[in-house]
């Protein structure tokens, strides 16, 4: 029998709530009577038919606070739906994986209509948030309550609660169990085994098998639905058919080039000129110590690199949160495009904010004691502040946080669900994991700082591997204790950061034939002719990065094992295909036939 969701009930009081929405303190009762009608509403009618209840009943509330905190689940039969509606990749029996069909869900290794277990929570919170944020404003012109919060058919309702304050935060809980796992694996033993680590060649093929495994491989993605923050007249897709908001693409370029382009020029700018500043900064401390000559004023011409080191992490977060702000009002459709825009923006800055000096120093100045000075300083300062900021810190925080929850637990009524409560309350309060962006910058940094001037300063790589192996352990710390379970997001790759470390790798290949050509012990085997000197350290470096790309094109990025159940899956969608339209044809000419009779 073919289930719909209209046929679903959405009044189910008992359910496992596996998302969490925050309200605001102050919120009128209308706006969140509306808010729940819209989610529980059936699909048909414009909800997202999706299970809602507080997190406290009515007279709960009378003693304890937090009561704006509501639970958000599903139906398994609306979870399998939703699975089937965003296209999730299963493994079928045959060992093949598969986009998932309600219809053909007996084939799938694993399912059983007695378990509700066949979707992981992940999967399930995924579900749940694509409904939540594809909720879309109809009719109403405004959110209930709040007259100046308005709406314009097709706005996204989760986004236009979030930027007016109403709605604090949307999060998925905890599987405390599973996490109790997850710790021991990831970082309880301190062992690399399970630990991902980042070789190019290498990495893209164990990047196919997990991406395969994880059925986001095959995941379709070429009709992306709008991300939240998209905005526009609402209309018919011409591709999909399906209604959403428009926005014409010129007015986005016009964007683009004649706001964003300028303002990234305009920091890149600003950028050089504080470079500049410090090399001022360099020259009076250097002549400072040459004056006196005595200890402190040694230890002094290290200060400029080191506060030049503070003040490129600050360049680097402020304009970050310019160049977010700025990628948000291009108004790019897809989530992959704006993602693209974005990186793209932060890679251009950063990439001369933190190296432009390095380089300057290297082939302008042809210092290699004040290259060694200025790389050390920041490659080290940026690993201390980033230890300090993005794990010790929120740590602190968190572990105080903690000891206060478990108190204001302990005192509430024996009657409530203490352990959930605990586990909403405590969850609310830990800091956001904003994606994986911050984390591939980080690590694209570094393997710059090591590799653009590793024939310098060698030691650069030491540090690089004792950083890397106490930040994965305290990311995993992170992940686990300090931040909020964060929504999956299906992905077949890196991304466009794969190609951003590549790129990495060619002009470390050749900076350092350039490098290795000044030296002076390398000038000494050439006396007479520099031109000779250039021409083989032209031809060194020519070689190596055909040895390079030999071994990219020679090292397949996907495993053969996994391109042939690629090619098998192609094969048989292909005669699946020809098969319906063989039926069609079929069904036609069957038709003609019997109005011929008719007639």
């Amino acid at each position: 029998m073919k289930v719909t969701l209209s046929a679903l009930d959405t009044s189910e009081s008992c359910f496992t709530p596996l998302v969490v929405i925050e309200l605001a303190q102050d919120v009128k009762e209308e706006t969140k009577e509306w808010l729940k009608n819209r989610i529980i509403t059936k699909k048909k009618d414009g909800g997202a038919q999706l299970l809602f209840r507080p997190l406290l009943n009515k007279y709960e509330k009378e003693t304890v606070e937090n009561q704006n905190l509501y639970l958000v689940g599903a139906s398994n039969i609306r979870l399998l739906l939703g699975a089937e509606a965003v296209g999730l990749v299963k493994e079928c029996t045959d060992n093949t994986m598969r986009a998932f069909t309600y219809g053909t869900r007996h084939n799938f290794k694993g399912f059983d209509d007695n378990n509700d277990d066949f979707l992981t929570m992940a999967e399930c919170q995924f579900i749940i948030k694509h409904e939540l944020e594809n909720l879309r404003a109809r009719d109403e012109k405004m959110i209930p309550g709040y007259p100046q919060a308005k709406l314009y058919p097709g706005k996204s309702l989760l986004r236009r609660l979030l930027t007016s304050g109403i709605v604090i935060q949307v999060f998925p809980l905890h599987d405390n169990e599973a996490l109790k796992k997850l710790e021991d694996n990831w970082y309880t033993r301190l062992s690399l085994k399970y630990q991902p680590i980042v070789i190019l060649e290498v990495w893209k093929r164990g990047c196919a098998n997990m991406t395969y495994r994880w059925g986001t491989l095959v995941m379709k993605r070429q009709f992306e639905e709008p991300r939240p923050g998209f905005h526009g007249v609402l209309g018919i897709n011409s591709v999909t058919g399906r209604e959403e908001p428009l926005y014409p693409s010129y007015k986005r370029q016009l964007r683009i080039y004649l706001v964003s382009l300028p303002f990234v020029c305009l920091c890149l700018y600003f950028s050089l000129y504080v470079m500049m500043i410090y090399f001022d900064m360099e020259a009076w401390a250097l002549g400072l110590h040459e004056d006196s000559g005595s200890e402190w004023t040694s230890l002094l011409l290290y200060v400029p690199s080191i506060i030049y080191a503070i003040v490129i992490e600050i360049m680097n977060r402020l304009y970050r949160y310019a160049a977010e702000f700025l990628t948000s009002w291009e108004n790019h459709r897809l989530e992959s495009a704006y993602q693209n825009h974005l990186i793209l923006k932060v890679l251009v800055f950063n990439f001369l904010n933190c190296f432009a000096s390095l380089f300057y120093i290297a082939f302008v100045l042809k210092d290699m004691k004040l290259l060694r000075q200025s790389l050390a300083t920041l490659l080290i300062m940026s690993q201390i502040l980033n230890q300090i900021v993005e794990s010790i810190l929120p740590y602190w925080l968190q572990r105080k946080h903690h000891v206060r929850v478990k108190k204001k637990v302990q005192a509430l009524k024996a009657d409530i669900d203490a352990t959930l409560y605990e586990q909403v309350v405590l969850e609310k309060e830990m800091g956001t994991y904003l994606g994986t962006f911050d984390d591939y910058l980080e690590l694209l940094l570094q393997f710059g700082y090591v590799s653009l001037f590793s024939c310098v300063y060698p030691l650069a790589a030491a540090f690089a591997v004792l950083n890397n192996f106490t930040e994965v352990n305290s990311d995993a710390l992170k992940m686990c204790r300090v931040f909020k379970r964060p929504f999956s997001e299906p992905s077949a790759s890196i991304g466009v950061w794969q190609l951003a470390f590549e790129t990495m790798s060619v002009i470390s290949v050749v900076t350092n034939c350039a490098l290795i050509g000044m030296s002076p012990q390398v000038n000494a085997l050439f006396p007479e002719s520099k031109t000779d000197l250039i021409l083989i350290v032209v031809a060194v470096e020519h070689a190596l990065l055909a040895l390079k790309f030999i071994l990219a094109f020679a090292i397949p990025d996907k495993p053969r094992h996994i391109q042939m159940k690629l090619a098998r899956l192609e094969f048989e969608s292909l005669e699946a295909l020809k098969q319906q339209q063989t039926k069609l044809v079929a069904e036609n000419l069957t038709e003609e036939g019997g109005l011929r009779k008719a007639t």
